[in-house]
């Protein structure tokens, strides 16, 4: 089967057709003299000027066919194996459509670097040297193999750091819009959802009225210092957690949907016109003084959210994975379109 997806002109494919024939003349010359007899090695795919052979791929594989061959039933064994086997040829292909990337971008792997991805992997084993040695045996590995398959992985992460990760930027505004499209609580039938910060004062209203005063006078000045940085643009949920006194303090404000006809007159008053990601006036309640932000308005509008610091940087690294696998399928269908490839 010949994967090819661009159309180039017939001198552009020219090299790499010719140097298919010669892939072909080797095989002919060098095949056992019995014409019945398998051949010893054949190559299985040529990847532009380079050659992957039967050995590589089988080589490759072993792990991944000695664990199917345990575990599949024997009538559908030769058919799993089969798919097994173009999966590891298609992986062997990016990664010499990589090694070839650097080879042209003169892009190469110093021995020092070797030597840091091998401290790093001994670090990760919390394996000694000579015990990881002793692990790699087993496997079938020398230190020299293994050594050789780092650079193949520290060159090939060069070329993808270089083409790829660098390119991949989240900005705030993508993890705002992410967070605010995945907040379950939502006004799904109307109504007003809505965070709450509350600062009660701590004397009851039995106590003198000089007391009570005095208190009453710190909670409002505590409740005024909240709201003006809740208004500068602090985290809402955050300010709600440090200073609300309120049983929602815990929920970040949270205290969900409420219909207008169902709040008391001056939490009405203070909320009826906000619009989405707008912060009320505070107002007196029986226990303290509370003030609000709207999320969504009574038409589902629905403010932009920042979410916690915390938050913020999980969304970061997800929306980060996401975007640097869909790059890098974009850009290695690039390789493969811009390559001769031929699986023989």
């Amino acid at each position: 089967m010949r994967q090819k997806t661009t159309n180039k002109a017939v001198a552009q494919a020219s090299a790499p057709a010719t140097f298919f024939l010669l892939v072909l003349l080797l095989q002919v010359v060098f095949a056992p003299r019995n014409g019945l007899a398998e051949l010893l090695d054949r190559v299985v795919a040529v990847v532009n000027n380079d050659v992957i052979t039967l050995s590589e791929l089988e080589k490759e594989g072993a792990p991944i066919y000695r664990e199917i061959s345990a575990k599949t039933p024997a009538t559908s064994l030769a058919e799993t194996l089969q798919q097994a086997r173009e999966h590891v040829l298609d992986r062997i292909i990016e990664r010499r459509l990589i090694t070839q990337k650097a080879k042209a971008g003169n892009i190469s792997v110093s021995d020092a670097e070797v030597d840091a991805a091998l401290e790093q992997m001994l670090a990760q084993s919390r394996l000694s040297k000579p015990e990881f040695l002793a692990k790699l045996k087993e496997d079938g590995l020398t230190e020299t193999a293994y050594r050789e398959n780092l650079r193949d992985q520290v060159l090939q992460s060069k070329v993808v750091n270089a083409d790829v990760r660098s390119k991949v930027v989240i900005t705030d505004e993508e993890i705002t819009a992410y967070y605010a499209g995945h907040n379950t609580t939502q006004a799904s039938s109307g109504g007003y959802y809505l965070l709450q910060i509350g600062i009660s004062w701590k004397t009851g209203r039995d106590s003198s009225p000089e007391t009570l005063e005095a208190d009453k006078n710190s909670a409002r000045k505590e409740a005024e210092k909240v709201l003006e940085m809740a208004r500068d643009g602090e985290d809402f949920k955050a300010l709600a957690r440090k200073y609300s006194s309120m049983p929602s303090a815990a929920d970040g404000g949270d205290i969900g949907v409420f219909q207008l006809d169902e709040m008391a007159p001056d939490m009405q008053q203070a909320v009826k016109n906000l619009k989405p990601d707008e912060v009320s006036d505070i107002i007196e309640t029986p226990e303290g003084y509370q003030f609000f932000k709207l999320v969504n308005s009574e038409d589902g509008t629905k403010a932009a959210m920042t979410p916690p610091e915390q938050e913020k940087e999980e969304i970061r690294n997800k929306l980060y994975d996401q975007q640097l696998k869909k790059a890098y399928e974009e850009w290695m269908d690039n390789l493969k379109n811009e390559a001769y490839i031929q699986k023989l």
